[in-house]
């Protein structure tokens, strides 16, 4: 680990902290000049694939926001590929799986022996490490086995997720095979970034929101506790993020997970009461939030923080991604606001702000 002192991994740890700590997810990216100007030369796997690009952009976001962490620049689907299916980003479309999986007879196709061919994420992971050493902590990730699964199934993005759900009800046993060999390839994935230097890892379920609580706790938690218990062998802190998900914290809250990534659709302070005292919370202001004028912008982190109430374990971020039309001053603002206010806000419990 290269910042296991920091106060974004003891914050993690449910450690008490002289300020909230703030990263933001996707805080590389095309709401950034400087993104923007390595885009124009290069695609998202062409910087994905070349650890200089993906050190780079990810030291350049940290740098310039004045965040707590540094996030790898990598993309959830990289697994993918080591496993067989070929993959591409379409303009204006997301990805696109060449060969969607829909039956047991492609899922027993699935490699699982080659993860190592991943190491370019891992080297990205050193490089990073290397260059802010002591000063920031490195966060590596990788995405979790229902919404990796997902992709696979319905080749690309949805909003119905008929496919994968076809086959989730319809044949569990091939289900089942398919989330182990996901959880086989992509815990030994992130493995291989915490040795190469990073602190955290976070585990991204950007689709769970799409189930009912009783079809995530039956066709969804088994593995994926299976997937934050590899990763908790690893010792480093693990965050478990799922969008639209406060119908399912009761069941999230038994991966273990040491941190539980919340969106904007649940108030702070309601998730830590569901979640108990076991586990620090991250989040969780709506990322449209950034587009309102700077005082607004302001009042809403400051919201945040006081329903948060100085909590050990508090993580500020978005309740999910950067949008890219996101003016770079206002994530500056926002940045800037997290330290000031909590600073003084965690040294006094009893202040308090209008909502």
């Amino acid at each position: 680990m290269s910042a296991p002192d920091s106060i974004f991994v003891r914050a993690c740890r449910r450690i008490p902290v002289e300020s909230t700590p703030v990263w933001l997810m996707r805080q590389a990216g095309r709401y950034m000049p400087e993104y923007r100007r390595v885009r124009k030369q290069h695609s998202i796997l062409e910087i994905c694939k070349n650890p200089e690009l993906a050190a780079e952009v990810t030291v350049t976001a940290a740098e310039r926001l004045g965040v707590d962490a540094a996030i790898i620049f990598a993309d959830l689907l990289l697994p993918l590929e080591v496993m067989g299916l070929d993959f591409e980003f379409r303009e204006g479309e997301g990805p696109k799986i060449a060969s969607p999986i829909r039956d047991s007879n492609a899922i027993a196709r699935i490699k699982t022996d080659r993860p190592e061919d991943l190491g370019y994420v891992s080297e990205a992971v050193s490089m990073v490490a290397r260059h802010f050493a002591h000063r920031l902590p490195v966060i590596g990730f990788c995405g979790a086995p229902f919404t990796l699964a997902s992709y696979m199934i319905e080749g690309g993005g949805s909003r119905q997720y008929s496919e994968t759900k076809r086959l989730m009800y319809g044949d569990p046993e091939a289900w089942e095979e398919l989330l182990r060999r996901i959880v086989r390839v992509v815990s030994q994935f992130a493995a291989q970034q915490v040795s190469a230097g990073a602190d955290v890892l976070q585990v991204f379920d950007s689709w769970a929101g799409s189930l009912s609580p009783s079809d995530y706790a039956r066709f969804v938690l088994p593995q994926t506790k299976v997937l934050i218990s590899e990763l908790k062998a690893t010792g480093a802190p693990v965050i478990y993020f799922a969008t639209d998900s406060a119908m399912l914290l009761p069941y999230i809250k038994q991966t273990r997970a040491e941190v539980i990534g919340v969106d904007w659709r649940i108030a702070i302070d309601d998730a830590f009461e569901m979640l108990g005292p076991n586990f620090a919370v991250q989040g969780n202001l709506d990322p449209a939030a950034l587009f309102a004028p700077e005082r607004e912008l302001r009042r809403q982190v400051r919201e945040v923080l006081e329903r948060a109430a100085g909590r050990a374990g508090h993580i500020f971020n978005l309740g999910h991604g950067i949008l890219p039309e996101t003016p770079v001053e206002n994530v500056l603002a926002l940045i800037d606001e997290v330290h000031a206010y909590s600073a003084t806000r965690n040294q006094s419990p009893s202040s308090s702000v209008a909502f």
